[in-house]
C-alpha cells in the first residue's frame, strides 16, 4: 500500500522539526533531506503498527486544509508500507550450498561461520553497507 500523508517542516534552531498532523506524531532532522526521510520512517512505522492493531489508517489530509506558519515548509511524504515492510523483516531462511570438500574442512578447522561470512559477501556483492 502506497500513500503520502501531509507535514508540516519547521526550521528549529539547530534541526528540522516535522509534524505530520493526520497521524497526530512528530519527527525531526539536522536538514531537509533528513527531516523528510525521518517523516518517511515515522509515518511507515506508525501505519505499520496501526495495520498491525487491525485498525484503519486515516485518509490523507488535503494540503489545504493544514494550517502552518508562513515560514513552514507544507508538503506531501510518501510512504510504501508493504516495501517498508520487507525493510524490517530480519527473520532468517534457511539456505543450502555447495562448495568444495577441502574448502568446508580448512572453513571448518578455521572455526569460521558460514552464515555470517555468507552474509557479509552478499551484502559486499550488492553494496549493501554494513
Amino acid at each position: 500500500m502506497k500513500l503520502a500523508y501531509p507535514v508540516v517542516i519547521s526550521k528549529g534552531k539547530s534541526f528540522y522539526i516535522v509534524s505530520i498532523p493526520d497521524c497526530e506524531i512528530d519527527t525531526q532532522g539536522k536538514d531537509l533531506i533528513e527531516a523528510i526521510e525521518m517523516a518517511r520512517d515515522a509515518i511507515s512505522i506508525w501505519c505499520i503498527e496501526k495495520q498491525d492493531a487491525g485498525r484503519q489508517l486515516p485518509i490523507p489530509s488535503e494540503l489545504s486544509s493544514i494550517k502552518c506558519e508562513p515560514n513552514d515548509i507544507l508538503t506531501l511524504v510518501d510512504a510504501d508500507l508493504e516495501a517498508y515492510r520487507r525493510i524490517l523483516d530480519n527473520r532468517t531462511v534457511r539456505k543450502n550450498l555447495t562448495i568444495p570438500s577441502w574448502l568446508n574442512e580448512k572453513a571448518e578447522k578455521a572455526g569460521i561461520n558460514f552464515s555470517q561470512t555468507l552474509q557479509k559477501a552478499l551484502k559486499e556483492n550488492l553494496s549493501i553497507p554494513e
